[in-house]
């Protein structure tokens, strides 16, 4: 499966954006879906996913800003940033995993929080 996100860019301390991510070509019942994310010098880390049945789980640094969402129809998962902090710029990317257990990742959409 191949996804391809969307909607990174750059935003003032307080803004909002929003990602999105689109799975294509041999889709296999996903499982789970998500966003991860990576800062300079930092390890990669999940920020929010979504399972099929609409369970969400946020880090700890995003919860009460950020929201997931998922289209199990169209295979798309979204991630509503609001309240953006200079500490969330970092590279994006969306993951899926499937039922058997294959994962994908996305290319990665940059976020620059920043005044």
């Amino acid at each position: 499966v191949q996804l391809q996100a969307s909607g990174g860019g750059w935003v003032q301390p307080g803004g909002s954006l929003r990602l999105s991510c689109a799975a294509s070509g041999s889709i296999p019942r996903l499982y789970q879906m998500g966003w991860y994310r990576q800062a300079p010098g930092k390890q990669r880390e999940l920020v929010a996913n979504i399972v099929s049945s609409s369970a969400a789980w946020y880090a700890d640094s995003v919860k009460g800003r950020f929201t997931i969402s998922r289209d199990n129809a169209k295979n798309m998962v979204d991630l509503q940033m609001n309240s953006l902090k200079s500490e969330d710029t970092a590279v994006y990317y969306c993951n899926a995993v499937a039922l058997s257990g294959l994962e994908s990742w996305g290319q990665g959409t940059q976020v620059t929080v920043s005044s």
